[in-house]
C-alpha cells in the first residue's frame, strides 16, 4: 500500500461512517427457538430417533457404552434427514489436528444409481469412522511423511452441527483423530482420555467420602474469548498481520489505554452489529454466548459463554474462533486472535474457567453449608492446591507458544511463574487446616454505598486478583495464562491429568490408612500433611511485582519465561510416567507433541523474522530514504536562495534521520544473519528453538526499534503503513 492509498482508506473510512448506520429495520431472533436450531442435540435425536435407538445412544453418551452397527446406521440416517431438511449437500468429520485449528474434508450424500439417477445416502459406517489423509498434518516423528494412513473416530458426547452458507450447509461430525497404528494425531483425543481418568478417581474419592452416589464426574469449561478488531482494508495493507497475526513493527500512539476509558465502555454501532451478527450465529450452532464488552485496549473486545462440559466446551471454542473470524469479514473487519497484535497495549488471553461436576449435578468445587459439604470441597481444593504445585512445568508449557511469550507477564496477563490465588477468607481456612485452629467466621457484610435510593449490596469475602494465573474464584479457577489463540483441549488435558494423579494419591492414602472403619480422622490428617507441604504455591499478592519474582524463588517455584524453556520440561521423564500412567499419552505421543511444539516455535518466529525483514527492506526502508531525499533537496535550495541562513536545525534532522537509516540497514543484515545462523543449527529440537530465542528474538526486537523510531521521523504523507492511531481507533 502506497502512503498515498493508505490515506484514500482513512478519508474513505470517514466518509462511510457517516452513511453505515442509516435507520433501517432489523428483524428480531426468537432465541429459545433459534438456540441450537443448527444442532443434531438431544431434542432433535429424541424427535427422530425410534426410542431403543435414542437410549442406546445416550448410553454411549453418558456411560461409554458401545454403539452396534445396526444402532449406528439408525443415527446415521436420522442424522442425514435432519441435514438434508436444513439444505445441506455434504458431511464432514470435524477434527482438531495438531496445527491448532480445525481440519475438515467434504463428502457428498450423493451416491449414483445405475439408472443415471442418485440417492442421498448416508451410513452408520461413515458416521462412525473416516479415513483422511494423515501424511500433511504434524506427528512429531510418529509417523514418517509417505506414512499416509489415517483415521477419524466419531465422537457421540459432541452433537453434530451444520455450517450454512448462502448456497447450502455441511453436516460437520466432531472427530477424533489418530493415526493407523492408533496414536492420537488430535487435540481431542487426549482430552477425552485425560477427563476419563480424573472421573474414575473422582468417584474412588467421592465413595470413600461418602458420596455412594457419585457415578460419573466430568470437568466443565468456560472460555473468555479475547480478541481485536480491526478494519480489513488496514488488515491487508499490513503484510506483517497477514503473516504472522500481530504487527511485528509500529510505533506507538500519543494515546493508547493510559485513560482506560475504552474498558467496558459503549461499544460502537459497527462493533455492535458485528457482536449481534455473531452471537446469533452462536446461538444456533448451540454455543451459550453471554457476555460481550470492550476490552482494556482500544480495539479490543471479549466474548463469554456459559460453562459446558470441558469435551464440548472444547470444540465450541474452535468453533467459536472460526465464526468470529467468517463474521468479520462479512462485517468488513478481520478478527485478530493472536495473543499481542500490538506492543506496549493488552494482550489478548483466554481465561480458562475450570470445573468438576458429579453425575447428581454438583459442583465438586462449590463451598457447602453442611460439614459433609464443606469436608469435600477442602478434600478436593487440597487435591488441585498438590497437583498444581507438584506440576507447575506441565501447567506452564500448557500455555507456552510463541505468541504467548509476548503476552505473559504484561498488561492484564499473569507473569510465567505459576501460583495460586485463594483470597483471604479461604486462605485462613487453609492456615486453620494446617496449624489445627478454627478460624473466626467472617458474618456476610454489607456494602453501604452512601446514596439513599441504591441498595445496600453484599460483601464478597475476598477481591478478585486479575494478576493471578491460577485463580480460585468462588466455585471454579480461572487459570488466566491460556493465550487467546490456542486450542484448550491441550492445557485442559493436561490440567486434567495433574489433577487425576493428586485425586488418586488421597484416595490411595485414606484406603492405606483408614482401611474400611472410621475415615475422618484419616481425612484431617492427610488434608493438614498435604497443605503444609504444598502451600508455598499459595499467593494472593501481587504477581507483578519484583518482590513476588524474588519469594517465588525463595520458595522454589519454577520461574520458566519463555516458550523453550517451558517446553523443554513436557518431555521430562517424570511426566511421560504421569501421562502413561493415566493412560492420557503414551510415551510415543508426549515426546512428539513436544516435538511439534518446538518446531511450531520455530517455523513461527523464522515467519516472523521474514517477515520483518521484507517489511524493513522493500516498505520502512524506502520510505526512511524518500524522507531523506525531501529533506537534502529542501535543506539544499534554502542553501541557494537563502545562503546566509542559519540552517543547523535541519542538517540536524537530515543527520537523524540518515543515522536511522544506517542503523536500520545494520539491523536489517543482523536480522538475517541471525536467521541463517538460527536455520542452521544442528541439534535437538530444544537446541534448535533455543537457538531462534536466543539469535532471531533480540535481532527482531533491535530491528523494529529502529523502524519505529523512522516511523516517528517520517513525513506522514510517505509512510505507506497503516499506523497504530490508524488501526486502533479508526473502525
Amino acid at each position: 500500500m502506497s502512503a498515498h492509498t493508505r490515506k484514500s482508506v482513512v478519508q474513505t473510512m470517514a466518509a462511510e461512517s457517516r452513511t453505515r448506520h442509516e435507520e433501517r429495520p432489523v428483524s428480531g431472533i426468537d432465541l429459545p427457538d433459534q438456540f441450537g436450531a443448527h444442532v443434531f442435540n438431544d431434542t432433535v435425536q429424541r424427535q427422530r430417533l425410534p426410542k431403543p435407538v435414542y437410549r442406546a445412544l445416550r448410553r454411549t453418551i453418558e456411560k461409554g457404552h458401545e454403539l452396534d452397527a445396526e444402532v449406528a446406521d439408525i443415527v446415521a440416517n436420522a442424522m442425514k434427514d435432519w441435514a438434508l431438511d436444513h439444505g445441506a449437500t455434504h458431511f464432514t468429520h470435524w477434527f482438531q489436528p495438531m496445527t491448532g485449528l480445525t481440519a475438515e474434508k467434504h463428502d457428498s450424500f450423493l451416491t449414483p444409481t445405475s439408472d443415471g439417477r442418485g440417492l442421498m445416502e448416508f451410513s452408520g459406517k461413515e458416521l462412525i469412522k473416516g479415513e483422511p489423509d494423515a501424511s500433511s498434518f504434524p506427528s512429531g516423528g510418529i509417523r514418517a511423511t509417505f506414512e499416509a494412513r489415517g483415521y477419524t473416530a466419531w465422537d457421540p458426547t459432541s452433537p453434530a452441527f451444520l455450517r450454512k452458507t448462502a448456497r447450502g450447509a455441511t453436516l460437520c461430525i466432531p472427530t477424533a483423530f489418530c493415526s493407523w497404528t492408533g496414536e492420537a494425531l488430535d487435540q481431542k483425543t487426549p482430552l477425552l482420555r485425560s477427563i476419563q481418568a480424573l472421573s474414575q478417581h473422582a468417584v474412588r474419592l467421592l465413595h470413600l467420602l461418602g458420596e455412594a452416589g457419585a457415578t460419573r464426574v466430568v470437568t466443565t469449561l468456560g472460555c473468555e474469548q479475547e480478541y481485536f478488531l480491526v478494519d480489513r482494508r488496514f488488515y491487508y495493507a499490513r503484510p506483517d498481520l497477514v503473516a504472522a497475526g500481530r504487527t511485528l513493527i509500529g510505533a506507538r500512539p500519543p494515546k493508547g489505554q493510559e485513560l482506560e476509558d475504552h474498558y467496558f465502555g459503549a461499544i460502537s454501532e459497527r462493533v455492535i452489529a458485528y457482536m449481534q451478527d455473531l452471537e446469533q450465529e452462536l446461538w444456533r450452532l448451540g454455543i451459550p454466548a453471554r457476555t460481550r464488552h470492550n476490552e482494556v485496549a482500544p480495539g479490543q473486545f471479549e466474548l463469554a459463554p456459559v460453562f459446558e462440559e470441558a469435551s464440548v466446551a472444547a470444540d465450541h471454542n474452535m468453533l467459536t474462533m472460526e465464526v468470529m473470524k467468517a463474521v468479520a469479514e462479512r462485517h468488513g473487519f478481520a478478527c485478530l486472535l493472536h495473543e499481542k497484535p500490538f506492543a506496549g497495549v493488552n494482550g489478548s488471553g483466554k481465561h480458562n474457567n475450570w470445573s468438576m461436576s458429579d453425575n447428581l449435578g454438583n459442583n465438586l468445587l462449590e463451598p457447602g453449608h453442611t460439614p459433609q459439604e464443606n469436608l469435600k470441597f477442602i478434600v478436593f481444593l487440597t487435591a488441585i492446591i498438590r497437583a498444581v504445585d507438584l506440576h507447575q512445568d506441565l501447567l506452564r508449557a500448557s500455555v507456552a507458544h510463541a505468541g504467548n511469550d509476548h503476552r505473559l507477564g504484561a498488561n492484564e496477563a499473569p507473569p510465567a511463574i505459576i501460583s495460586i490465588y485463594v483470597g483471604s477468607q479461604l486462605e485462613d481456612i487453609i492456615q486453620g487446616l494446617i496449624q489445627g485452629t478454627t478460624p473466626t467466621k467472617k458474618g456476610a457484610e454489607k456494602m453501604q454505598l452512601g446514596v439513599t435510593t441504591l441498595p445496600p449490596l453484599p460483601r464478597d469475602q475476598s477481591d478478585r486478583n486479575r494478576t493471578s494465573p491460577f485463580a480460585f474464584t468462588g466455585n471454579k479457577f480461572e487459570f488466566r495464562a491460556v493465550g487467546s489463540s490456542q486450542a484448550v483441549a491441550h492445557p485442559n488435558t493436561l490440567l486434567n491429568t495433574i489433577v487425576a494423579e493428586s485425586l488418586d494419591f488421597l484416595a490411595t492414602e485414606i484406603e492405606k490408612r483408614a482401611g474400611k472403619g472410621e475415615r475422618r480422622e484419616a481425612i484431617d490428617a492427610l488434608v493438614r500433611e498435604v497443605l503444609t507441604r504444598h502451600q508455598r504455591i499459595l499467593f494472593n499478592g501481587d504477581n507483578y511485582s519484583e518482590e513476588w519474582v524474588n519469594e517465588a524463588e525463595r520458595r522454589g517455584l519454577l520461574n520458566l519465561r519463555d516458550t523453550p524453556s517451558a517446553l523443554a520440561r513436557l518431555a521430562a521423564e517424570k511426566n511421560q510416567r504421569l501421562f502413561e500412567k493415566y493412560a492420557v499419552f503414551t510415551p510415543r505421543e508426549t515426546t512428539s507433541r513436544s516435538n511439534i511444539a518446538f518446531h511450531t516455535y520455530m517455523q513461527r518466529v523464522n515467519v516472523e523474522a521474514q517477515t520483518l525483514k521484507g517489511l524493513a527492506a522493500t516498505v520502512v526502508l524506502p520510505a526512511g530514504m524518500a524522507h531523506q531525499e525531501r529533506l537534502a533537496r529542501s535543506i539544499q535550495g534554502v542553501q541557494q536562495l537563502l545562503p546566509r541562513t542559519d540552517i543547523k536545525a535541519q542538517l540536524e534532522c537530515l543527520e537523524q534521520v540518515a543515522k536511522a537509516i544506517c542503523d536500520l540497514k545494520r539491523s536489517l543484515d543482523h536480522l538475517e544473519q541471525a536467521r541463517s545462523q538460527a536455520e542452521g543449527h544442528h541439534g535437538t529440537h530444544e537446541q534448535h528453538a533455543m537457538a531462534f530465542r536466543d539469535l532471531v528474538m533480540p535481532a527482531m526486537v533491535e530491528l523494529r526499534t529502529h523502524a519505529d523510531l523512522l516511523e516517528s521521523l517520517v513525513e506522514d504523507d510517505l509512510w505507506p503503513l497503516p499506523k497504530y492511531r490508524e488501526m486502533l481507533f479508526l473502525s
